[in-house]
């Protein structure tokens, strides 16, 4: 059969067979690259899965299908992610949000009282200022961020998903840390070691290192956030952090040495320790 006569079900198993090898998700990555150079939703491919797709079309989907297979991830190539209830706009100038995230933003929802103001250090694509936000539109949020692409980005969203109550601002944890008091200062610093096997299977190296390296223990941005942080705080306030699955014990020691109470960690759907909170006196 000729290219032009390809259906959108046989290009839809082609894309499946692309990316068997390289995705646990090529089914759904297949949809989502179909649908979006043919620029249909994806209960299109279902409905008419005989219609033909044009050459030109092909073409770019098999161009997204081969860099897919080589690890980058989907979100970059569509250009955008589903974090909770909304559409954010990602580039490789930020982190793919992760569902594991989500957690964040419900302890922030969970600690934040009525009219509070949070404060998230190294916003990224604003996904988790810009949720809180869109669940609790009496809350005053700040987030900062040291890579201006990335601010722009977070910009971005927040135009388009009209929460222009949030205040961006550049800054950095050593020096930028903006003026409490805040009840909640919420972040999902870099977490990852640098000598960490993914940096050379290929797992990592499509997303912005600066925002995922954080030294031989993978705890050297925690370690240099947590002082100014909790010097912002308000009293009775919680300072809350994802990190990775196996440093919940030491990110305890971190908090508790930096004079905060209450100190927990918090397991993620998987069960793993991700998320450690404590309390200013």
């Amino acid at each position: 059969m000729s290219e032009a006569g390809r259906s959108i079900g046989q290009a839809l198993r082609e894309g499946i067979d692309a990316l068997r090898a390289s995705s646990a998700s090529a089914r759904l990555d297949a949809e989502l690259l179909l649908a979006e150079v043919l620029g249909v939703g994806r209960s299109h491919l279902f409905a008419f899965p005989e219609r033909p797709v044009p050459t030109a079309t092909i073409d770019a989907y098999r161009n997204l299908l081969t860099r897919r297979a080589a690890g980058e991830p989907a979100a970059y190539l569509l250009r955008r992610c589903e974090f909770r209830d909304l559409s954010l706009t990602v580039t490789p100038a930020v982190l793919v949000p992760r569902p594991e995230t989500e957690h964040l933003v419900e302890q922030a929802l969970a600690c934040l009282p009525a009219g509070g103001s949070l404060l998230e250090l190294g916003t990224g694509s604003g996904a988790v200022a810009l949720a809180v936000a869109s669940e609790r539109p009496d809350a005053r949020i700040t987030a900062t961020e040291r890579s201006e692409a990335a601010l722009a980005v977070a910009r971005e969203n927040r135009q388009r998903l009209g929460l222009t109550s949030v205040e961006l601002i550049a800054g950095d944890w050593d020096e930028g840390v903006p003026a409490g008091p805040f009840q909640v200062i919420a972040s999902n610093p870099p977490y990852v070691e640098t000598t960490a096997p993914e940096w050379t299977n290929g797992g990592l190296g499509h997303e912005p290192r600066e925002a995922l390296a954080a030294g031989c223990d993978g705890l050297a941005a925690i370690r240099s956030l947590l002082a100014p942080a909790a010097e912002e705080l308000a009293r009775g306030g919680w300072l809350m952090l994802e990190h990775g699955a196996a440093q919940g014990e030491a990110v305890r020691g971190l908090f508790a040495a930096a004079g905060l109470e209450q100190v927990r960690t918090e397991r993620d759907l998987a069960g793993l320790e991700r998320l450690t909170l404590g309390r200013r006196p």
